[in-house]
């Protein structure tokens, strides 16, 4: 299997491992098990060899991401193996073209990893905050273009997903860009779940660190 990204959160000991072409849902993935997608912790140390720094990317919220291989989270994180699960879950159960696509998982020791595609245009804040090159790559029919996008995968998650869906943590550093800087939203570690038609937010199971 070719990794591209892979999310990593790491934390203490845990006792015991895109969307299709159009704004609506491409197919259900509600079926899969998160089981289904478990790929080892080896496989991912080779593909990042050893987490090297030659394949460190940046610096994300909630710690360094790497090219093929891993972002890790701060030993502190309070998401366990449920949580973890559940998050999975989650992210199998929505299909947009603005929202990242999930790979697989792995659970080994004291990291938790989610893999994704990797994005050779980075996230959004390297072209609003990077050089002046990056920023007027984005002029403004593609910055309009990229609101809309996000907007889109907003609206998604909120009204027309299997599971109503709160982000809360939109930022630039969490829109990745594809090749053709078609946004996407990622990192749904601080997501919330809506139970139905309700007003109010279900803390339960989808939590952040």
């Amino acid at each position: 299997m070719k990794l591209m990204f892979c999310g990593c959160w790491r934390r203490g000991k845990i006792g015991g491992g895109g969307g299709g072409g159009s704004d609506q849902q491409q197919q259900s993935s509600s079926h899969l098990s998160p089981w289904n997608l478990f790929i080892d912790l080896k496989t991912l140390e080779v593909a990042t060899d050893d987490f090297s720094e030659s394949n460190l990317l940046g610096q994300g919220g909630f710690g360094p991401v790497y090219k093929i291989a891993v972002k890790k989270l701060s030993l502190n994180s309070r998401q366990g193996v449920r949580e973890f699960t559940n998050e999975v879950k989650l992210l199998l159960k929505v299909q947009h073209r603005n929202l990242v696509s999930l790979l697989g998982c792995c659970i080994a020791s004291d990291q938790k990893m989610l893999i994704y595609p990797y994005f050779p245009n980075r996230s959004l804040d390297h072209f609003l905050f990077g050089n002046s090159s990056s920023a007027a790559t984005l002029d403004w029919s593609k910055r309009f273009e990229i609101i809309g996008g996000v907007a889109k995968g907003l609206l998604y998650l909120h009204e027309e997903s299997p599971v109503k869906i709160i982000h809360r943590d939109i930022k630039a550093s969490n829109i990745l860009l594809d090749d053709q800087l078609i946004p996407k939203i990622a990192d749904f570690g601080m997501a919330r779940l809506f139970q139905g038609d309700d007003t109010h937010v279900n803390t339960f199971k989808i939590s952040g660190t």
